[in-house]
């Protein structure tokens, strides 16, 4: 873990164009792969700026990673909780992914699905960390399934934890081959096929 290294107040700076470009950098090489010159050069900022801004390296990844779900992944996850059937959901976000993880105006994936999925060992508390907003993610996936099956959506019988982790694993390999370059409609077609393995009833609301 880097240590924090306060070097006076900066002088003042659009804090939210500094995270945006943050994580340009974070979403495009992962944390590892972006260096704190990288970051000074981006932000425009001084490494003592920088420090005194955000405090280090690790504090600026977890601002730009909240930063990152509010303007993104938060809004595409509410956004398919709110459709009105647990098959409209999942159609929703995996639709939502599809286009995000190939939006020619941001780097290819998704920041949090594959988002420092290995790291050397001073940084797994980062590594951690992202494991727990996906861990978060899926267990609202579960909370809606299970109400899928109370209300009679899904089959009682249903393990909404494994359900949950398939669509999940089907999300964060679509991200994977957004980076690897496929296309929207490559993404959709995997979207409609995981689908078409949804158990319950399939009414879009």
């Amino acid at each position: 873990m880097q240590t924090t290294r306060p070097r006076g107040r900066p002088r003042t700076f659009d804090r939210q164009a500094a995270l945006e470009a943050a994580m340009e950098l974070f979403w495009r090489h992962g944390y590892e792969g972006t260096s704190i010159a990288d970051l000074t050069t981006a932000m425009g900022f001084t490494p003592p700026t920088l420090y005194a801004a955000f405090g280090s390296k690790e504090d600026l990844y977890r601002e730009v990673i909240q930063f990152f779900l509010l303007r993104s992944e938060r809004r595409r996850m509410d956004a398919a909780l709110e459709q009105p059937s647990a098959y409209a959901m999942l159609r929703s976000y995996l639709y939502a992914a599809a286009e995000s993880f190939t939006d020619p105006h941001t780097p290819a994936g998704c920041m949090v699905a594959t988002a420092a999925l290995q790291c050397a060992s001073e940084n797994q508390p980062i590594a951690q960390e992202v494991a727990r907003i996906r861990q978060h993610m899926v267990l609202g996936f579960v909370e809606r399934l299970n109400e899928a099956k109370t209300s009679g959506e899904l089959p009682a019988t249903i393990d909404a934890l494994a359900l949950a982790n398939f669509y999940t694993a089907i999300v964060q390999g679509m991200s994977v081959q957004a980076i690897d370059g496929a296309r929207t409609n490559d993404l959709l077609a995997v979207a409609d096929l995981a689908l078409s393995a949804w158990p319950g009833t399939k009414d879009e609301g």
